[in-house]
């Protein structure tokens, strides 16, 4: 992640690599619009007031895929299609001076692209196709609230089904469906200093049915966040962040193979810890570093 700070404005260019040096690989049941690994050591902190430009790459590289008990299911890849994804987001994110229960209020809005959006690996015969709109993320409703050792966030998210999709076409960009997200986070500081940070951020996502489906994926919870030091009054952070995210209600309906697949899988889970670093390249009036 790139950013540039001035006095009023945030512009922020980012890059995610999601390399989850330990993870669990995806399942059966149907997946939710939320990305996991895009949050990091201060997913509990809300921007300071003004805008905020970000650009973010996600990657993901799916090879095998796994039973509940970390067995590898044999899948021809040619009949599953490709599990490799790359997204191209836009954060457009504005903090207020106004207040809420006392938390500062923003909102954003996020459009996104990418080159591929299956529904279920193991059923995916999505093939990757050229890069095009996927569904949308707004934020309508931010708030953040800062203590002495602590900072904490909530807000609540819609992802709009604007990507293409057709229900058992293989070239879908969208997920044919709306999401409802709630979320919450916080930054603890560990010392006097706030050089030594934690965070944690919870995301409960609900669906609609797909378009055209008796489809409804089930409900998905995700944490995100990250422990870290900080230097240089901040402007360096260095830690690890981490990820984990379960589906808490089965799909409905998961067409007549989903009791074998709850069988075999369960509902799905992952979890991923990788490295991240956030360093300045220059400094007066602006601040440029990369994540």
């Amino acid at each position: 992640m790139m950013r540039m700070r001035t006095r009023h404005v945030v512009f922020t260019i980012g890059c995610w690599m999601v390399l989850a040096l330990a993870t669990t690989p995806s399942s059966a049941q149907f997946l939710g619009h939320n990305y996991t690994g895009d949050m990091g050591l201060m997913a509990g902190t809300q921007a300071p007031p003004g805008w905020t430009l970000s650009g973010v790459y996600l990657r993901y590289d799916g090879e095998t895929l796994r039973d509940r008990d970390g067995n590898s299911v044999a899948i021809d890849p040619e009949e599953r299609g490709s599990l490799d994804v790359n997204s191209y987001a836009i954060s457009i994110s504005y903090v207020t001076e106004k207040k809420i229960l006392g938390g500062t209020y923003g909102f954003s809005i996020v459009p996104a692209f990418t080159d591929n959006r299956f529904q279920a690996p193991i059923l995916a015969i999505n093939e990757k196709v050229d890069t095009g709109f996927t569904d949308l993320y707004i934020q309508p409703i931010t708030l953040g609230w800062n203590t002495q050792g602590a900072d904490f966030t909530a807000g609540l998210g819609i992802y709009a089904p604007t990507g293409s999709f057709e229900a058992g076409a293989d070239d879908n960009l969208g997920m044919g469906m709306w999401s409802f997200e709630i979320m919450g986070g916080t930054t603890i500081y560990l010392d006097k200093a706030k050089s030594w940070n934690f965070a944690a951020a919870a995301f409960y996502e609900t669906h609609t049915a797909k378009k055209d489906t008796d489809i409804k994926v089930g409900d998905i919870f995700t944490l995100e966040g990250g422990i870290g030091k900080s230097f240089m009054e901040g402007a360096v952070n260095v830690g690890v962040a981490y990820f984990a995210q379960w589906k808490v209600t089965g799909d409905n309906p998961g067409g007549d193979l989903q009791p074998v697949f709850d069988e075999l899988f369960g509902k799905h889970r992952g979890f991923g810890v990788g490295p991240e670093v956030t360093f300045p390249i220059a400094t007066k009036k602006k601040l440029i570093g990369f994540i």
